[in-house]
């Protein structure tokens, strides 16, 4: 709000696409890009909203874009304050940070980000028993999202390689001593949502 005053921006350009609107609409979810703070008065320009990712990517491509930004994942405009459940800290968010830096690396190591929508790591609030060398530990449980989609509209869960989701659950509670515990979604969407809040 300062920064449109300052600049006398009237407008506000948004990345809002069909599924925003449409889960919103639906109640299925609330998207940070579809309401504007109190007060703040800007013209809001959605070119857009009628458009569903793939067909984002196809405007994209026809851009002469580089493939890098075409294909990117998506990832939410709040950014990691949506993986992480609970009370949003530092610690948390940094956490959550390592723990995707190591999904990532083995995604891309096997190749698998060529076949994949979306892959991430979830932060629960929940907190589980573990052991570290001969002592009890108290640590956090992540859970591992990885979908293959179309459009964001549905998901499905991919067949995935055990010898790779071991890998990256070792390496995960090797490397972050707070947590104790990776756990995998299986869920597709529908029921659930790719993301989880």
């Amino acid at each position: 709000e300062r920064e449109a005053k300052k600049s006398g921006a009237k407008y506000l350009l948004q990345g809002t696409i069909a599924p925003d609107w449409i889960e919103s609409e639906g109640k299925i979810k609330s998207h940070h890009n579809l309401t504007l703070p109190d007060g703040l008065v800007l013209e809001i320009i959605e070119p857009l909203r009628e458009l569903y990712k793939d067909e984002v990517r196809q405007v994209g491509r026809s851009l002469d874009l580089p493939d890098a930004i075409v294909n990117r994942q998506p990832f939410p405009g709040p950014g990691l304050a949506v993986r992480v459940l609970g009370d949003v800290t530092k610690e948390k968010l940094d956490i959550c940070r390592e723990a995707n830096a190591i999904l990532n690396k083995h995604v891309e190591e096997r190749g698998l980000d060529k076949d994949l929508w979306q892959y991430f790591v979830v932060l629960t609030n929940s907190k589980v028993t573990g052991v570290k060398g001969d002592q009890r530990d108290f640590g956090y449980l992540v859970v591992i999202r990885m979908v293959q989609s179309f459009d964001a509209m549905t998901a499905n869960v991919p067949d995935l390689p055990w010898d790779f989701l071991h890998e990256v659950s070792q390496e995960i509670t090797a490397q972050v001593p707070e947590i104790t515990h990776v756990s995998l979604s299986l869920s597709n969407k529908p029921p659930s949502t790719i993301e989880f809040e």
